[in-house]
């Protein structure tokens, strides 16, 4: 069925002919020659709509899976005539005629293109074994002075140094409806090789050769036509809170042209499709499903596989180029893929590229073509049926029951190939030598000529026109003629924009905490500023409700590096699939966001305007919200443009922390426009926060006319003062006036005009869209990272001639890495097999597993799904059990029910251990082996075997013998070659295999002695590497370990290691669980007798069974083999030997289980904290992204801080300026912040989601690590911050106890401080974006109290008492004493209050009564006019204001003690309560909410 669909899909999608020599048709009829295109298509749909709808069981359908199981077997070298229907079978005729009618119609032949390669070579960087950089390398580099020169002569002497050769001498040609098959061990150059086909070779730094298409050039193509050739990442990236539905008419709406036809919309094109699409990859029934990934919950692994080789058919390509496509697929699905690739190939003639690892017989059969690599080198292209002979000939032995494909890549394996008797001494050993025996063999010589044939007869400029007029043909309405995309970028937007509004939805966490957030921060802070005065004593709170309000959204938009860096992969993926550009996506993006943050702004600005008394006039409101709401759009397209260009997150996140404090200082709150120094005014002219505070403020003050609230002189005696006497102490004043003009205060202190207010609406927007051009060019025409491949990093203390001489081995290059191995390189050689039989012996401990009745249910969508049924079976001591079925059909399910990592649903059945319930000791006594291969990607391969020793074996096993032990283990999973190389992330460390073993190798130095469980421990290795891996897990097997493995797509081979099957089908049902037998037999004979087809002999059992019950993603069974097994004698034989096993065992006396087992953990606590601290520190130290851009961030803004407020003035505004100076250190810690958290959060990942449910260690080791290890870094970072900042303020004191109580608060205790925050929030939040978004709510909150913004004494009464309680008010005060304490002020003219004495006094005399109550000081004390006032004549007077005093200093060190105290109980307590307890507060409110309703 899975076929038939497929043929359907390509000729409803591709719009191209079926050529004659396929099938015969029989001629149409005129009435079609008339009808629209579209008619025919719609007719079409009609047809087989009726056609179901009157017969399900015998219908066009069905007629049609016949016509496609016949293609799908038909390759380019199948022999006999063409393949004809019944001519009266007008149903189905007419679903054909919709396939040609487009072409034929138009005169135009299919939409095809082959390829030429010749002499094709990929240069990249030589990094297959550099050394792993460290902290301490980056600090000795200026003691490396001569040997860093010394490099780069070299490098300009030599341009080519430092470059390999990926692919070498690559020779290929495939005609157009042809199949090539592409083998090699992982790091053999294969996905490179697919990758140089599709022409995606940003990634590498060079290639030379010639690549055609139809002998059109590979530059031309790629200019005009590169939707027409597809590259499919082997790796799954989806959006995860997006339905399969919603992705994949995402991805056939990207593709679909324009509709103009009655009675048929776009949407019901898209609908017809997607439903086509997820009948033929068996997508149905989780449609409404999210796509989910490693994270976060959604479909299984293979379902994942599944939509994207969905999503990527939906391109239609003339070039297809598939990378390890079947990953993760069951044996079934995997050949019904390749079955549907081979219909697709046939009906459109696409020219399809395909790297399978673990290619079955069948499978292989259906291709046309193979090409074998050997680390880079080419050994081999030619019809698939002539490969094996080639190797034969060559002098290598296939052994029995060994597929083609298994054959071809065992053969570029030295363990894995067999030399024919005869021949020893005389085949060719290295890569070089197939290299050169391939080049000078006669099918080498054919090859070249039929690329040169080829060639001359291809008519270039009839394929360049043929492809113009089929492009024009697909192109949607309004679509760019010379655009390589289908739809316009209008339609490309829209379809981004409706994207973007599902991602929402389906991640509403992230939206509803940004909007409530707000809410909350409005309540919190409009409250603080409560009735804000409209006299001059509140002049400065307004400005800081403005600046506060603009503060929160700037900080909110740091989120925006996570979000971007999150989707990064998706978009390179898709415009490599010509989707839409990547600049849709960003503006796609905006117009989401634009609607979030304006209910956001909206509702802070409803909440935080009124209750904080600002202008009580509709049109200042409005304009409050509009410039409120611009501001946060100019900071978050800031911060995306930021993430768009830089490399890493590390370095997003420093950029956007010096960023944040441009545009924070240079508002001018902080620093008045005429403080400003000259060399760095001129930000203040490219900072779009200052003209949103401009407008805001200047329509805040506009007219406004502000009593004074401070006279001078005034008090006892001045009652009756006669007018201009008294001046008011407020910039802005005028003699003789009572109140102070709003935008005279504004003019003398911004330098602010009301009228600018429209002026700045129109520069704020043309910031924005400066900002999204960033972003634009970022995404359109920034390329992916030079960086790619999967190559070693070793420690610097290995040197290359260690790395080549241990244990007589070397790593096998990986040429993937851009690295290249002379042949003069030794290979790996298998280790003794005597020594891993002695590594292996005396595993397991004799007791038996068994399970009985086992039942599981989850909650879903207010109803329940039962995932398993009635499941039974068991695994001895010393036996190899294996779990297979479709994807989908619950295998990691049952294996996690088992192993006891289910944490939702309800379980129901028996699991025991010899009979008896099994215990706490049970998680210490198994092992499980998880899918994904997670893990520190900072240590190395021995590292993490030895800290996994460490945890998980009881302190009495002595340290010698844990490691003694890592040691066997390495060597029994033959990892001694790179096991001092640092695992890595994807692409530049361990490659697949390797990452397996290590994931094998974990769970083994643990010594599991009751079982071994392991998920899919051969998913995405090659025959070779998945055949290594069964052959370990046999071994153990054979020393008595119990192993319960599902397995995907075993070969016939390895299926025969197993010694029981386990088979489920889709919905949780047995099917059979018994011995497989010698050649299968047991089970095959099981099936046969049960009505099943006979097994051929060159048939896989594994696919053969998968078949027979159904499995696959279309497939159907004849009979039902759930109840057939359950009415079988097998049946109740299995029941019976478990039933007697639970007797016989219950009454044996209970194996005697180590006092040391029964605990949680097998270590105590401080033995826990002390390895994972080790760890932690291996982490921070290996970690150089994160410590350079901790430090650029510090530096920088320090010396931008510090010259900012260069040489503090002794004036009113020059202590101000302190104040705002001692803020702004503590502002940093919010970028900072966000730096630890993205560190902290890879840890607790792995952690929750590997660690915890071995019970490794207690997670509270892991925080208390985390935090020790921020401190040091954290530190060392501040003091260089400090001495950046607090010297370049010159008028401070320098002294030691002055300047070192500055470096104490701030160094020390609030390093300790944030750091604590910081963390505390993250371990309690649900995600990253989340802890970003709750950080920056609850930073602003704390912010808020510390009487920067808004004094104390003007805060309402019932806030008073958080001022006590902030941790930032003590910070404040501790910091702005040290800077202030003592500090003469000397008013300038312009802050002085001026006023004349009555006539006959001098000054002195008219205020002296007020000076002797009165701070400041008097100018001009003998004259008799122009008196002036200065309101503060030292520093402390103004602190006082403040509420801060000298004095309390030292006390504050204790409050700031508590706090941090505090942080670390919250962060411990909230860790526990949502993370470990699994609290909701939402999920409890809506509980009762609903049991109230209920009652």
């Amino acid at each position: 069925m899975m076929a038939s669909h497929d043929s359907l899909h390509g000729s409803m999608i591709s719009h191209q002919s079926l050529h004659g020599s396929m099938i015969s048709r029989q001629s149409q009829d005129d009435h079609y020659e008339t009808e629209r295109d579209g008619e025919v298509e719609l007719e079409m749909v009609k047809t087989v709509e009726t056609s179901v709808e009157a017969n399900p069981h015998d219908n066009v359908l069905t007629r049609l899976e016949t016509l496609s199981k016949a293609l799908s077997r038909k390759t380019t070298r199948s022999t006999g005539g063409p393949i004809t229907i019944d001519p009266n079978d007008f149903e189905l005729q007419k679903v054909l005629q919709t396939i040609s009618r487009r072409a034929d119609r138009h005169g135009l032949p299919l939409k095809t293109l082959g390829v030429e390669m010749q002499d094709v070579t990929v240069y990249g960087h030589d990094e297959v074994a550099s050394f792993a950089p460290t902290i301490g390398e980056v600090l000795s580099k200026p003691f490396r002075i001569g040997e860093i020169a010394k490099s780069i002569s070299d490098k300009k002497a030599n341009r080519d140094s430092g470059l390999k050769k990926v692919n070498r001498n690559i020779n290929v040609v495939c005609d157009p409806g042809e199949m090539v098959l592409v083998l090699g061990r992982p790091g053999a150059g294969c996905s490179t090789m697919l990758k140089t086909v599709a022409g995606e070779l940003d990634q590498y730094v060079k290639h030379e050769g010639s690549i055609t298409y139809d002998n059109v050039p590979q530059d031309d193509v790629m200019k005009m036509f590169k939707k027409e050739i597809i590259y499919n990442p082997e790796l799954d990236v989806h959006f995860p809170h997006l339905t399969v539905d919603q992705t994949l008419k995402f991805a056939i709406a990207c593709r679909a042209p324009s509709f103009d036809w009655p009675d048929f919309s776009e949407n019901k094109y898209i609908e017809t499709f997607r439903d086509i699409l997820c009948t033929v990859y068996g997508l149905t029934h989780t449609k409404n499903t999210k796509v989910g990934n490693d994270y976060i919950r959604g479909v299984s692994g293979g379902e994942r596989k599944r939509v994207s080789i969905a999503e990527v058919m939906t391109a239609k390509p003339a070039v297809l180029c598939f990378d390890n496509a079947t990953r993760g697929l069951d044996a079934s699905t995997a050949l019904e893929f390749a079955e549907a690739l081979r219909t697709s190939t046939n009906i459109m003639k696409m020219s399809s590229f395909v790297t399978i690892y673990q290619a079955s017989q069948n499978i292989y059969e259906l291709f046309d073509k193979v090409v074998v690599l050997y680390l880079g080198r080419q050994v081999y292209y030619g019809r698939t049926e002539d490969a094996k002979a080639y190797f034969e000939n060559m002098g290598y032995l296939c052994p029995e029951r060994q597929s083609t494909a298994e054959y071809l890549t065992a053969v570029t394996d030295p363990i894995g190939r067999f030399v024919k008797p005869g021949f020893e001494g005389k085949v060719p050993n290295t890569a070089d030598e197939f290299e050169a025996y391939w080049r000078a063999s006669p099918e080498f010589a054919a090859l070249q000529r039929e690329i040169t044939d080829r060639r001359s007869q291809v008519d270039v400029e009839k394929s360049v026109a043929t492809l113009r007029a089929v492009h024009e043909q697909e192109r949607g309405r309004f679509a760019r003629a010379q655009s390589r995309y289908t739809v316009s970028y209008a339609t490309q937007l829209k379809l981004c924009t409706i994207r973007g509004w599902q991602r929402m939805v389906g991640d509403k966490t992230y939206a509803v905490t940004n909007v409530c957030s707000g809410v909350f921060q409005a309540l919190v802070i409009g409250s603080t500023f409560w009735k804000t005065s409209d006299g001059t004593g509140g002049a400065f709170s307004r400005g800081g409700v403005v600046f506060f309000s603009l503060l929160y959204f700037a900080l909110m938009g740091m989120a925006e590096i996570s979000v971007s860096f999150g989707k990064r992969p998706i978009l390179f993926k898709q415009k490599g699939y010509s989707f839409y550009h990547p600049s849709a996506e960003v503006f796609g993006y905006i117009l989401n966001d634009i609607p979030l943050k304006l209910v956001a702004s909206l509702l802070f600005s409803i909440v935080i305007y009124f209750l904080s008394n600002l202008k009580a006039d509709p049109g200042a409101f409005f304009t409050f919200v509009l410039f409120l709401n611009l501001g946060a759009l100019a900071e978050s397209t800031m911060f995306q443009a930021i993430a768009s260009v830089s490399p890493n997150v590390p370095a997003a996140n420093a950029i956007s922390g010096i960023f944040l404090f441009v545009t924070l200082v240079y508002t001018s709150y902080m620093i008045q426009q005429p403080s400003m120094h000259p060399w760095f005014k001129w930000i203040s002219a490219i900072n779009p926060l200052l003209y949103c505070f401009e407008a805001m403020v200047t329509t805040e003050f506009h007219g406004r006319k502000m009593n004074c609230d401070s006279l001078a002189p005034s008090g006892s005696g001045y009652e009756n003062a006669a007018t201009g006497t008294q001046a008011c102490s407020f910039t802005g004043s005028v003699s003789g006036q009572s109140w102070v003009s709003g935008d005279r205060y504004l003019s003398l202190t911004y330098n602010y005009e009301f009228t600018h207010v429209w002026r700045n609406f129109g520069i704020v927007i043309g910031f924005i869209i400066f900002f999204l051009a960033i972003n634009c060019a970022g995404v359109e025409l920034l390329k992916q990272s030079k960086e790619t491949g999967d190559h070693l990093m070793f420690l610097r203390g290995k040197t290359l001639d260690d790395i080549v001489v241990q244990d007589g081995t070397v790593p096998v290059a990986d040429v993937e890495n851009q690295a290249d191995v002379s042949s003069a390189e030794p290979e790996r050689v298998s280790g003794c097999q005597g020594e891993k039989e002695g590594a292996s012996k005396d595993l397991g401990s004799g007791e038996i597993f068994m399970w009985q009745h086992v039942d599981y249910t989850i909650p879903y969508k207010g109803e329940t799904r039962q995932l398993l049924k009635d499941i039974q079976g068991y695994c001895k001591p010393g036996t190899l059990t294996a779990l297979m079925g479709e994807s989908g059909a619950g295998k990691t399910t049952l294996l996690n029910v088992l192993s006891r990592r289910i944490d939702m649903g309800v379980i129901t059945g028996d699991m025991l251990v010899d009979g008896k319930p099994i215990d706490h000791s049970f998680e210490r006594r198994t092992g499980y082996v998880q899918q994904q291969d997670l893990h520190i990607s900072e240590l190395t391969v021995r590292e993490s075997l030895q800290f996994a020793a460490r945890m998980r074996r009881p302190v009495s096993v002595s340290e010698e013998e844990k490691m003694e032990y890592v040691e066997k283990i390495i060597d029994i999973l033959e990892m001694g070659p790179y096991s001092d190389a640092l695992v890595g992330d994807s692409g530049s460390g361990l490659n697949v295999e390797q990452r397996k073993k290590l994931s094998v190798g974990v769970e083994l130095v643990a010594k599991p002695s009751l079982l071994l469980f392991l998920d899919e421990p051969t998913s995405g290795l090659d025959s070779q590497s998945a055949w290594a891996i069964i052959q370990v897990i046999r071994s153990l097997a054979n020393a008595g370990q119990a192993i319960l493995c599902t397995i995907h797509q075993p070969s016939a081979t390895l299926i025969e290691e197993f010694d029981r099957l386990l088979l489920l089908r889709k919905g949780g049902e047995t099917v059979y669980f018994g011995e497989i037998g010698k050649s299968s037999r047991i089970m095959l004979d099981y099936f046969e007798g049960q009505g099943a087809r006979k097994c051929e002999i060159e048939e896989n059992p594994a696919e053969y069974i998968l078949e027979v019950i159904g499995a696959g993603a279309t497939a159907s069974a004849a009979q039902n083999w759930h109840e057939v097994w359950k009415a079988s004698p097998e049946f109740e034989k299995v029941s019976h030997e478990i039933s007697s096993l639970i007797e016989q065992s219950s009454h044996k006396p209970s194996v005697a289980v180590n006092k040391e087992m029964q605990g949680t953990f097998a270590t105590p606590y401080f033995y826990q904290l002390k390895n994972v601290l080790w760890r932690t520190s291996l982490q921070f130290w290996r970690d150089i992204d994160y410590f350079m851009g901790k430090m650029n961030l510090v530096i920088i803004t320090g010396l931008f801080v510090g010259f900012s407020f260069w040489d503090l003035k002794h004036t009113v505004v020059g202590m101000q300026n302190g104040l705002f100076a001692t803020f702004l250190c503590l502002i940093l810690s919010a970028p900072l912040s966000s730096q630890i958290q993205d560190k902290a959060i890879a840890s607790r990942e792995l952690y929750e989601v590997r660690e915890s449910k071995s019970n490794t260690f207690h997670w509270s080791a892991l925080l208390i690590s985390q935090v020790i290890m921020e401190i040091p870094f954290s530190i060392l970072a501040s003091t260089l911050f400090f001495v950046c900042f607090y010297f370049p303020l010159k008028s401070v004191s320098t002294d030691a106890e002055t300047a070192g109580y500055f470096w104490l608060t701030y160094c020390i205790f609030f390093q300790l401080y944030y750091i604590t925050f910081s963390l505390c929030v993250l371990y309690f939040s649900p995600d990253l974006p989340t802890a970003n978004l709750l950080y920056a709510m609850l930073f602003s909150f704390v912010v808020a109290f510390c009487s920067v913004t808004q004094p104390q004494r003007l805060a309402p009464g019932f806030w008073k008492f958080m001022y006590d309680a902030s941790p930032f008010t003590y910070f404040v005060q501790s910091l702005l004493v040290t800077v202030l304490h003592n500090r003469k002020v000397h008013c300038k003219q312009s802050e002085l209050a001026i006023f004349d004495p009555p006539s006959g006094q001098t000054c002195e005399e008219w205020a002296g009564a007020f000076m002797e109550t009165a701070a400041g000081y008097l100018t001009n004390g003998s004259a008799t006019e122009n008196c002036g006032y200065c309101e503060y004549s030292v520093a402390d007077e103004y602190l006082e204001t403040l509420n801060i005093r000298y004095s309390e200093k030292w006390r504050n060190v204790g409050f700031f003690c508590c706090y941090i105290v505090f942080n670390l109980f919250a962060m411990f307590g909230l860790y526990w309560l949502f993370r470990v307890h699994k609290s909701s507060l939402v999920g409890s409110l809506i509980k009762k909410l609903t049991e109230k309703k209920k009652n």
